[in-house]
């Protein structure tokens, strides 16, 4: 039994060279083991940082893509030359401040600002004669100088049209300011128009914002003033919103931002056929570089000749002020750039429209560069 004993002691030995070998891997694992303890905190952090990186780019891609294509079709949208002939049709109009009609003007004044208008395209002046109230009415006590204007406006510039401008915040993004659906708001606003009409005013200029594309009460309002003003033989003409340089644009802003500051061109359209006249609000545009924001005019130029009747004046506006905010850089939007891009829409969409000019907004707040750019650039 040696032999079987001698094989018992080898297979002891066997077996403690296995628990050798166990332990062995015990150790080896346990090192292993070590290691990933001792990686495994900081590894998550370069992939959490990979990751972050990854999608800020992603973003900025996502938000600089759309932004720089927008911006090169509006610098190309600048390029090329007016066509021969599109200057004044002399149906522009000038939007003047409240001290005109409160009594702050003399006739000094109007004697001088009629000077001023001589050898312009200029027809029509709209008169700050509100605002009016949230209810749609306007006390008398608004305008109290409004007579006295109208006879020396008639005598220092025979032809000149002095038109009320009308206007009040509506309450479509805060819970302040006139309602246009109701009734009796919209029956006020008329009665206010029939007013200022009585007192002389050669038209109604109504005004009215924040106005969200689609309104159709606003559509209804357009079509009862539409009656009062031709029962007294003088025109209805509204400030208008921008189109929108991109399909529905109105409506993402209004989902993300709660303001959708643009019309749809079908709507825009749908004004345009209710009105005499219709200016176009184009500044206050956000562009950076005058390039663009001329860029931005002659889209708009060529959106709005689309859908406005023949029989309708369209009019675009002339920034004639200066503020540096998010909305409106005064470096930007130029009066140069400005007629520049009216030309350039004009000219590639209807260069012969008749029923067409250029609106300032607004006189007090003009300097003699923008005069003389106005007269150098579209009056000639």
């Amino acid at each position: 039994m040696s032999d079987g004993e001698s094989v018992q002691a080898d297979g002891e030995s066997v077996q403690a060279d296995g628990e050798s070998v166990q332990a062995d891997g015990e150790a080896v694992e346990a090192d292993e083991g070590a290691v990933e303890e001792k990686d495994e905190p900081s590894s998550p952090k370069p992939r959490r940082r990979r990751w972050i990186r990854r999608s800020a780019l992603g973003l900025v891609l996502v938000v600089l893509v759309p932004l720089l294509t927008a911006a090169v079709a509006l610098r190309l949208n600048f390029t090329g030359d007016p066509a021969d002939g599109t200057f004044t049709r002399d149906k522009d109009a000038i939007w003047l401040g409240h001290a005109w009609v409160d009594g702050r003007r003399t006739d000094a004044d109007v004697t001088a600002f009629a000077r001023r208008l001589r050898n312009t395209g200029i027809r029509d002046l709209y008169v700050h004669a509100g605002p009016l109230e949230h209810d749609g009415t306007l006390p008398e006590s608004a305008y109290p100088k409004a007579r006295w204007l109208i006879g020396a406006v008639h005598r220092a510039a025979p032809g000149i049209r002095v038109q009320a401008w009308l206007g009040d915040r509506l309450a479509t993004e805060s819970p302040d300011g006139m309602r246009l659906a109701e009734k009796d708001t919209r029956a006020a606003v008329v009665r206010s128009t029939r007013q200022i009409l009585a007192a002389g005013f050669d038209g109604a200029h109504v005004d009215l914002e924040p106005l969200h594309s689609g309104d159709r009460n606003y559509l209804d309002l357009l079509d009862t003033l539409h009656q009062v003003t031709r029962e007294h033989g003088v025109p209805l003409s509204v400030a208008a919103h921008q189109i929108d340089p991109l399909p529905a644009l109105h409506s993402v802003a209004g989902t993300l931002a709660g303001h959708p500051k643009w019309w749809s061109q079908a709507y825009f359209g749908q004004v345009a056929r209710r009105v005499d006249q219709i200016a176009v609000m184009s500044y206050d545009t956000s562009t950076p570089l005058d390039s663009l924001y001329g860029g931005y005019v002659a889209q708009q130029t060529s959106l709005a000749l689309e859908v406005t009747p023949r029989s309708t004046d369209l009019l675009m506006g002339l920034p004639f002020y200066r503020e540096n905010n998010f909305d409106h850089w005064a470096f930007a939007e130029t009066v140069p750039a400005a007629v520049r891009g009216v030309r350039l829409g004009l000219s590639r969409t209807d260069a012969d429209r008749v029923n067409f000019g250029v609106a300032l907004y607004v006189d007090f707040a003009a300097t003699e560069a923008d005069w003389t750019a106005y007269e150098r650039d579209w009056v000639r």
